[in-house]
């Protein structure tokens, strides 16, 4: 049994198109099996990034409790929930339809490099679909490098949003 200390804190983003409705609780299930969700944000609604010409996006985000270290989530659990939940990866669409997206966003108070990612998320402070929902979860996060708290963030993108970034109160993790 781990204890304790050996426990890291860390929030994912998810993301999905495609059978939201299924695939994003179904993800949180998955997590489950190898750690705690200790919070999970409400699912929001917003417009797709860089193809517009498809669905719009569900996303959420859970602050997971998990032995797993960052290189472990990033390269075996990640892509194995990814795959349970036939994710096609479209190597010509970077921002394509997909079943499921889970981003790993920030990992304890950290700032690391995990292959060619960086923890945190250096766009955090540009993509509501990440800073809102994070925010629900803990407003007061200072992001390590950012030293400014996510709710702030969300704030700010939030002003900005011109209605097409929306909570859906219908749909739950």
């Amino acid at each position: 049994m781990f204890q304790e200390s050996e426990m890291n804190q860390v929030y994912l983003a998810l993301g999905s198109n495609i059978r939201a409705e299924f695939n994003l609780p179904q993800a949180v299930r998955l997590l489950e099996s190898c750690g705690r969700i200790l919070r999970k944000s409400s699912i929001w609604q917003s417009q797709p990034v860089g193809d517009e010409y498809q669905a719009d996006f569900l996303n959420a985000a859970v602050l997971w409790e998990t032995a797993c270290d960052a290189q472990q989530i990033w390269d075996e659990v990640i892509p194995g929930i990814e795959a349970r939940l036939l994710r096609v990866r479209d190597p010509l669409n970077k921002n394509g339809p997909r079943t499921i997206d889970i981003d790993l966003v920030l990992y304890n108070r950290e700032q690391l490099q995990i292959a060619h990612r960086i923890v945190p998320d250096p766009e955090i402070s540009s993509r509501i679909f990440q800073a809102v929902p994070l925010a629900e979860l803990s407003p007061e996060y200072l992001v390590p490098g950012l030293g400014r708290p996510v709710s702030e963030i969300a704030a700010e993108l939030q002003a900005d949003n011109n209605g097409v970034f929306f909570r859906r109160d219908d749909v739950q993790l």
